[in-house]
C-alpha cells in the first residue's frame, strides 16, 4: 500500500495531494499541463524533495526523512528514457541488479527482452537506437527489479500509436503478473483509462475530484476538468 501526502512548494501555488493506491491496483493522475502531476510523481521517486507531508510504502517510510534513492523499491519511468549512452542495451538493462541479475532469475530478463522485442538490439550501444527503441529499454530497466510501486510519468509521449498499444499491453500484463502498485501520469484521458480505472483530477496541485471515468466523465466537477474530459 502506498499511502502519501506529498506537499511541494511551487511558483504561483503549492502542490497539496494525498492519495492511496494499494498493492496491485492502479491509478491516474489527471489535469492540465503544470497542474503539478509530475511534482507529485518526483516526490514519490525520490527525484524532488517535498517541503512537507509523508510518504509511507508498506512498512517503509520515504519521507520524511528521504529515503536514500536505492533503497526504494521502485520503478520510475519518464517522457526522457535517460538510458547510458556509453553501455550497451543489455548493460542498461541489468544496471542497477545485483550481481547484473534480477533476483538471480536470467529467465526473468530474458522475458523482458523477448516481450519488449529488444534482443535484436541487445548488444547495440544505446546512443545507437532509435527513440522508440530506447523507451522499450527503459521498460525493461525499470521492470527488471521486480518494484513493488511502479511510477510512469507520461512514458507514451511522442510515440507513434501502435507502440503506444504495445506498451500499454505489456505494462498491463506485468502489472498482473508483478502486482506492483501502479500510479500514471499522462495528458490524454483516453490512454490513462486504457491503464487506470480510476483516476485523481488535479488543478493548481490540489485533488478536485476522484474515481472511476464514468463517474468523473458524467458529473465533472470543474469546469476545466469537464473540458479536458470533453470527447475530440
Amino acid at each position: 500500500m502506498l499511502d502519501a501526502r506529498v506537499v511541494k512548494r511551487r511558483e504561483g501555488f503549492t502542490v497539496d495531494v494525498s492519495l492511496r493506491v494499494a498493492a496491485g491496483e492502479a491509478c491516474g493522475l489527471f489535469g492540465a499541463s503544470g497542474a503539478g502531476k509530475s511534482t507529485v510523481l518526483a516526490c514519490l521517486a525520490g527525484a524532488e524533495t517535498p517541503d512537507d507531508g509523508v510518504i509511507r510504502l508498506d512498512e517503509l517510510t520515504l519521507f520524511p526523512p528521504p529515503l536514500p534513492l536505492h533503497r526504494r523499491p521502485i520503478g520510475y519511468l519518464t517522457q526522457d528514457a535517460s538510458l547510458f549512452p556509453h553501455l550497451d542495451v543489455s548493460q542498461n538493462v541489468r544496471f542497477g541488479l545485483s550481481n547484473g541479475v534480477a533476483g538471480g532469475s536470467e529467465d526473468w530478463i530474458a522475458e523482458l527482452r523477448e516481450k519488449l522485442q529488444i534482443g535484436s538490439i541487445w548488444h547495440q550501444p544505446a546512443h545507437a537506437i532509435s527513440g522508440g527503441q530506447a523507451r522499450r529499454v527503459a521498460l525493461a530497466r525499470m521492470l527488471a527489479r521486480r518494484p513493488r510501486l511502479v511510477l510512469l510519468d507520461e512514458p507514451f509521449s511522442g510515440l507513434d500509436r501502435h507502440l503506444v498499444r504495445e506498451l500499454i499491453a505489456a505494462i498491463a500484463e506485468w502489472h498482473a503478473l508483478l502486482g506492483f502498485a501502479l500510479l500514471v501520469v499522462d495528458h490524454d484521458a483516453e490512454v490513462l483509462a486504457r491503464i487506470c480505472p480510476r483516476a485523481l483530477a488535479i488543478e493548481e496541485g490540489r485533488v478536485v475530484q476522484s474515481g472511476a471515468w464514468d463517474a468523473l466523465r458524467a458529473q465533472p466537477a470543474t469546469p476545466l476538468l469537464a473540458q479536458l474530459l470533453a470527447p475530440l
